[in-house]
């Protein structure tokens, strides 16, 4: 998992031009080493964990399409209900950082334990990585297809509006 190095350009933009394109990772590329660097991923995102009122840090990293690691840690909030959890802040790096689809995934707490996402981040990690997203879950690794069956996603509602549409 390398990502090129830019190179110069003579435009004043101040975008990177890449000399060539990433090799795409999938899920058959997932070796030991990569879910070591997830885990290490994780537990650097955890101890920048803001978490002043349950004291329970956690930190999420992921492993972008492109070979890009991604990482999150929860963010509370004094009014509970707004708290961001690692996955969301996992996200909001992948999103920032150049977009893409999400095909590994590792989450700890602040012991370096592994958890298991809620189903709110299920549906989060869902939506970034689909049902061929692999998560190390406590009882092993396992694809999203099987932590999250028949997940509700964006192709639900394509066809919905397509439905809704042509009825009016």
């Amino acid at each position: 998992m390398t990502v090129p190095e830019p190179h110069a350009s003579t435009h004043e933009s101040t975008e990177p031009v890449w000399s060539e394109e990433p090799t795409p990772v999938c899920p058959e590329d997932l070796s030991e080493g990569t879910w070591e660097l997830l885990r290490a991923e994780a537990m650097r995102a955890m101890k920048k964990a803001y978490v002043p009122y349950s004291s329970y840090p956690v930190g999420a990293a992921g492993l972008a399409d492109d070979g890009r690691l991604v990482g999150g840690c929860n963010i509370e909030n004094a009014s509970f209900g707004v708290t961001l959890c690692a996955e969301c802040s996992l996200v909001s790096d992948l999103l920032m950082s150049g977009g893409g689809r999400l095909v590994a995934f590792d989450c700890v707490d602040g012991e370096g334990n592994t958890l298991v996402p809620c189903g709110r981040c299920r549906q989060l990690l869902f939506e970034h990585g689909g049902n061929e997203l692999i998560l190390n879950m406590p009882s092993g690794r396992a694809p999203m297809s099987v932590v999250l069956p028949e997940a509700f996603g964006p192709d639900h509602l394509s066809t919905t509006r397509t439905d809704h549409n042509a009825k009016h």
